[in-house]
């Protein structure tokens, strides 16, 4: 037998070999089951793994991304670190003035007259202006004062209208006193007196220039006041003065002296001519002051 039959012959026995294992070989029973299980544990590893993304994302705080330039010249999301916000402080409240002290007495406070309503009195009358404008700041703060007296204001025929005074000293700042007549919740008038009263040949006891504005009527009602009347008179005194005494009228009124001023009020029942008469003592009870020895004060009234 030649080569090229053999070489046939054995091409033929190997595709019958062929040809008799692929009937009898069988493709084996495909796994369903482990294959759902795979398929089950994998799901389960990928939902797993976007939840862990999702609570990653939720942990960012907004704002925590800032738009930075890229290399490319790109705007890119880059992730800055999470600043956690200190707890905000309690605000304080902005400090506000407290307003004048009060007088040393609760006797200077006359007439019904309380503490509240002398306060917004010294407020009004350091906002009042006459021209309606700002009013004079160069007389400082409501709490650079000190209440000095309270009563009722008799209207006359110049200022109709009752109301009541207000007078208050300036203990900081330039020395400054003031007297205001309140009328309806209005400044109706102010009189300020500022800067050193000092003068040559000086009296320990020295009653106010304005203080008329509190013990007398108008001059055009001379003679036909109308009664009853709150007067009051004011002034400053030395410390060597240990009492100070007024006279108006048929009354005597013993004085308040208040950290260097006296204060002393009260009420006419007949129609006067003269001016309160003020006397000073010592702490010995010798007179150092009296008003009708005084050459700056006038003893008669208009």
């Amino acid at each position: 037998m030649s080569h090229d039959e053999d070489e046939r012959q054995f091409e033929e026995q190997v595709r019958e070999l062929l040809a008799e294992d692929a009937y009898a070989v069988q493709p084996s029973q495909v796994p369903y089951p482990a294959i759902r299980q795979q398929g089950t544990v994998e799901r389960r590893r990928r939902v797993a793994a976007v939840g862990a993304a999702l609570v990653t994302l939720v942990a960012v705080p907004v704002g925590a991304y800032a738009l930075t330039g890229g290399t490319n010249g790109a705007d890119t999301a880059t992730p800055s670190p999470s600043v956690t916000a200190p707890p905000s402080p309690t605000p304080t409240p902005s400090p506000t003035p407290s307003g004048p002290s009060g007088p040393a007495t609760d006797g200077q406070l006359l007439d019904g007259i309380d503490r509240a309503t002398a306060v917004s009195g010294v407020e009004d009358c350091l906002a009042y202006s006459m021209g309606g404008g700002l009013g004079d700041t160069s007389l400082g703060e409501a709490s650079d004062y000190r209440i000095l007296l309270a009563m009722r204001s008799t209207g006359d025929s110049n200022a109709p209208g009752d109301g009541h005074f207000v007078v208050a000293v300036r203990e900081k700042g330039p020395k400054t006193r003031l007297i205001c007549n309140i009328k309806d919740g209005e400044v109706s008038g102010r009189s300020v007196s500022s800067g050193d009263d000092a003068i040559p040949d000086a009296p320990v006891v020295m009653p106010d220039i304005n203080a008329h504005k509190l013990y007398m009527q108008s001059v055009i009602d001379r003679g036909n006041w109308r009664l009853p009347f709150r007067w009051a008179s004011i002034g400053t005194v030395e410390p060597s003065v240990a009492r100070v005494t007024v006279s108006y009228g048929d009354e005597t009124s013993e004085a308040v002296l208040d950290d260097g001023w006296f204060v002393a009020a009260g009420e006419l029942n007949q129609q006067v001519t003269r001016s309160p008469h003020v006397k000073g003592y010592d702490a010995d009870g010798k007179l150092v002051y009296d008003s009708d020895r005084d050459k700056y004060y006038i003893p008669t009234l208009p």
